[in-house]
């Protein structure tokens, strides 16, 4: 597209809130903030809409005039979202041709003459050429009440994690992008005004896509968590482990991203020492849960980290 393409946001949580933020900086703009009917999603979404210029609307009275809307709301919801801005849209085209039937009026001025009226000519419906929605584990064709009125559909899913509170940067961050041709083509137009970077996903490994996404931030916080869990049987609070724990953390993923996994990996297991595993084994067994992790982790580093004694720690962790 040779211009900056007019966006309508469908949500007003925590990754619209962002979205609408980051697009409206990066120079996009953004005409409505779509929310539902309810008292809070409204308030949310007025706050928004003001931030960045949009008017605040419901499905029922948008106008759907942007270039690209973008769903932004729980997976569950993606659906009925659709659902509703397709009838809307149909509701627009059918208002749309009962004013093309104004168009010719002839009324007769002074002297005879013939005057031709022209009523006032309104927008097509369907302006919004193209639908997104930032569902990880979904398809676009969750879209598909769109898809059916000939606007293209694509999901874009940023591989980063959103929380209120919070204000990630998008510099080099990977959206996946799964759908129709020149909507991926616009979606990888906007995301690279935004910073980050595309890649294509075929529609089969989206789920497998989001294990593994899920894998980067959700589950790698349960796993902080534990951590916790473990330090308390040293004696240690959760809100001191949290902090004693950040700098060895932090290097290590420092260490991981500029030396790479093997390289990285240090303690016991690299040296293969099994006396020292079979303690931490017997002292996890006041934090069950924790033990349970750190056995699923070790059988892990077994298979895929350079590892000393082997077999002797294959078979202690099966114990």
């Amino acid at each position: 597209m040779s211009q900056r393409p007019t966006i309508a946001i469908v949500g007003a949580g925590s990754l619209a809130s962002f979205l609408a933020i980051v697009l409206d900086r990066a120079g996009f703009e953004i005409v409505e903030i779509i929310a539902r009917d309810l008292p809070g999603l409204l308030r949310r979404a007025r706050s928004l809409a003001a931030k960045v210029g949009a008017s605040a609307v419901t499905a029922n009275s948008a106008s759907l005039n942007a270039t690209v809307l973008w769903a932004c709301v729980p997976d569950r919801e993606i659906r009925s979202a659709a659902l509703g801005l397709a009838d809307r849209l149909r509701m627009l085209a059918s208002a749309n041709k009962r004013e093309s039937l104004k168009v010719r009026l002839e009324d007769r001025g002074k002297g005879g003459v013939k005057v031709k009226l022209q009523a006032r000519q309104i927008q097509p419906g369907i302006e919004s050429r193209f639908a997104f929605h930032s569902s990880g584990a979904l398809l676009s064709g969750e879209l598909e009440p769109l898809r059916q009125l000939g606007i293209g559909t694509a999901s874009v899913h940023p591989l980063m994690t959103f929380v209120r509170g919070a204000r990630p940067s998008l510099a080099d961050v990977p959206f996946a992008v799964e759908g129709d041709a020149a909507a991926k083509r616009v979606a990888n137009q906007i995301v690279r005004k935004l910073g980050g970077k595309t890649f294509s996903l075929p529609a089969k490994r989206k789920s497998a896509y989001h294990a593994w996404a899920t894998m980067t931030s959700p589950l790698f916080l349960a796993f902080l968590v534990t951590l916790e869990e473990a330090a308390r049987a040293a004696g240690l609070t959760r809100e001191e482990a949290r902090g004693m724990s950040l700098p060895i953390i932090r290097q290590t993923l420092t260490n991981y991203s500029t030396l790479g996994p093997a390289q990285s990996f240090s303690g016991p297991f690299v040296r293969g020492d099994a006396e020292t595993v079979a303690r931490h084994l017997e002292e996890l067994k006041k934090q069950p849960g924790a033990r349970e992790v750190y056995i699923a982790l070790a059988r892990a580093a077994l298979r895929g980290l350079p590892i000393k004694n082997r077999e002797q720690l294959q078979r202690l962790l099966k114990g």
